[in-house]
């Protein structure tokens, strides 16, 4: 029995609905949306097995918490990364993305997930990035975007995170491109179009 032919053709099915549900942002995004399907549709790993890259691409639910009434997200200073970061983590062999960003969630940011009126549980954003630190990998990552509020996160996993903060929309494009995931600004665009709808 082939990748393609194994159990995880169901899930397959769905990430490909997924991916047919994000509208591309800009020719980047549509490139990456292009690419992701190709890799779910070849029968490759989908899931790390190993940490930090084994198989050597692999999938990750990005969530960003989103304040939409002070028009502020939460970003984390992830230590590994050395980068300001959306929350998130790799999905499990046979998980489903949405349940990924239910459990990180609670791992992470100690609440509960809320799905934002922007894109409910779905994902909004996708990006194949290649890692810049340790043993080099690619994350394939939906992002999805959350509802919550300033207040509502009080504590977090100080082990993957040394700091968390809340910046409004405007001012995370004008952080500098370096601090932050490289896709930071694209992301931070499309949700202030959307926004803006």
């Amino acid at each position: 029995m082939t990748a393609i032919d194994g159990p995880d053709v169901p899930l397959r099915s769905r990430l490909t609905e997924l991916l047919e549900g994000v509208v591309p942002w800009d020719e980047q995004e549509r490139a990456h949306l292009t690419t992701a399907a190709e890799w779910i549709a070849s029968g490759a790993p989908l899931y790390r097995l190993r940490k930090p890259d084994v198989p050597p691409m692999h999938l990750v639910s990005y969530f960003v918490a989103l304040d939409e009434a002070r028009a502020e997200l939460l970003l984390v200073a992830h230590r590994k990364a050395g980068l300001w970061l959306p929350s998130g983590g790799h999905v499990e062999p046979m998980e489903d993305p949405w349940d990924t960003v239910l459990r990180e969630c609670r791992e992470e940011l100690h609440t509960e997930a809320l799905p934002s009126a922007v894109s409910g549980n779905r994902p909004f954003f996708l990006t194949v990035t290649r890692t810049r630190r340790y043993e080099q990998h690619t994350d394939v990552s939906l992002w999805y975007v959350l509802r919550s509020t300033a207040g509502a996160v009080t504590s977090f996993d100080e082990g993957e995170f040394e700091a968390i903060k809340w910046l409004p929309l405007r001012q995370v494009l004008a952080e500098p491109g370096d601090t932050l995931d490289p896709h930071m600004h694209r992301f931070t665009g499309k949700l202030m179009a959307a926004l803006a709808r």
